[in-house]
């Protein structure tokens, strides 16, 4: 300071600086939001209390039915499959699996997903692509049968370049006192039905794009294991959303014991979780035929049947436990109710009985056969 005046430099009187010109713009975002808004009313369920445009959002559990509810939270993101969805402009589904990997995790603990918020982060706002990518997220939430009560649209130049994106998502959701899921009383002798996936879903696409590099194929060519399809958009299929016909099952039968999400870590990694220890799950690769994606991904990157059981779903997007008594009757209602549903496996009693649960899949060669 000088006599109270500023130091500026010599150059202080060039153009005016901007939030746009840095790289922001506020209008930008506003006709994002204001295309958001009807997406977000075609999701709203009984509960919601308001719309968006508050500084938070409220949902009553009394009047979604509750009477003695636990809450349920999940949170996730997309991962390397946005760069995939990026470099194909294919902005549409990932949506999709931002609600997915976020609500099928939740409907695993016996929990109905109720309420769902998102996070957009991107370097250079394209009002289109947003609404894509909202539009997708609600698309998904109305599979899931929860409401898109609001998210945060973060245009962040210097972090992410030009017209990059993240997304992360946050998913409540509650279930009556009691009825949580795996219930205490999973045992030896019950019996493991497979659902299957859709594809790869939203996981192991680092390994996925080098895999696509090492064929040499360009994301709009048609994919060699999915006829009428481009490679992206074979790749990019949603992750398949469970919610509604694991809680018509869980509902409707009162006999499932316990379910596994089968995401990152694969089978081997995510059927243990909902097992007790002194007890190891035991699948048969024959009883199942998984996408055809799978086989690709693996003949052409040569990958080692251990690192795809780990990476992958290799068919199979969730895991049921049932009664041996009551494994007839639940495959019955998740087929009725539109799955692909057999059974895979057993639990069984681990070598030493105080044993970390595990999980061995045997015949896990059959996978790539035919």
């Amino acid at each position: 300071m000088n006599g109270g005046r500023l130091n500026l430099p010599k150059d202080h009187n060039h153009a005016p600086l901007t939030y746009k010109e840095a790289g922001v713009d506020i209008e930008a975002g506003d006709a994002l939001v204001e295309q958001i808004k009807p997406l977000a009313r075609s999701t709203r369920r009984p509960g919601v209390v308001g719309g968006l445009g508050g500084f938070g959002a409220m949902f009553d559990l009394k009047a979604a039915g509750f009477t003695d509810p636990i809450l349920v939270s999940g949170t996730d993101g997309v991962g390397t499959k946005l760069r995939l969805a990026i470099d194909a402009a294919v902005h549409d589904t990932v949506g999709i699996d931002l609600v997915a990997m976020c609500v099928n995790d939740i409907v695993v603990q016996g929990a109905e997903p109720l309420f769902f918020l998102d996070y957009y982060a991107t370097g250079r706002l394209e009002v289109a692509a947003g609404r894509a990518v909202v539009a997708g997220i609600a698309e998904g939430c109305r599979q899931a049968g929860c409401a898109l009560v609001g998210g945060e649209t973060a245009e962040m130049p210097g972090m992410y370049g030009g017209g990059d994106y993240d997304l992360a998502g946050f998913a409540v959701g509650a279930a009556e006192r009691g009825q949580l899921l795996p219930r205490p009383d999973i045992q030896a002798g019950d019996v493991l039905l497979g659902v299957a996936s859709v594809g790869l879903h939203s996981n192991g696409f680092s390994l996925v794009r080098r895999i696509v590099e090492r064929s040499g194929l360009a994301l709009d060519t048609p994919a060699p294991f999915a006829a009428g399809q481009t490679l992206a958009r074979a790749l990019l299929a949603p992750t398949r959303i469970y919610v509604r016909t694991m809680l018509a099952a869980i509902r409707s039968t009162g006999a499932v014991k316990g379910l596994a999400h089968i995401t990152g870590g694969g089978l081997p990694g995510n059927v243990p979780r909902m097992l007790p220890d002194g007890l190891r799950a035991t699948l048969d690769a024959t009883a199942w035929t998984p996408p055809p994606v799978f086989g690709w991904l693996r003949a052409v990157g040569n990958v080692p049947t251990d690192d795809m059981l780990q990476t992958f779903n290799c068919g199979l997007g969730m895991v049921v436990a049932v009664a041996a008594a009551d494994a007839e009757r639940v495959t019955a209602c998740l087929a009725e109710a539109g799955e692909t549903v057999r059974p895979v496996g057993v639990v069984e009693p681990a070598p030493q009985p105080q044993a970390e649960a595990d999980c061995i899949v045997a015949n896990a060669d059959a996978l790539w056969r035919g």
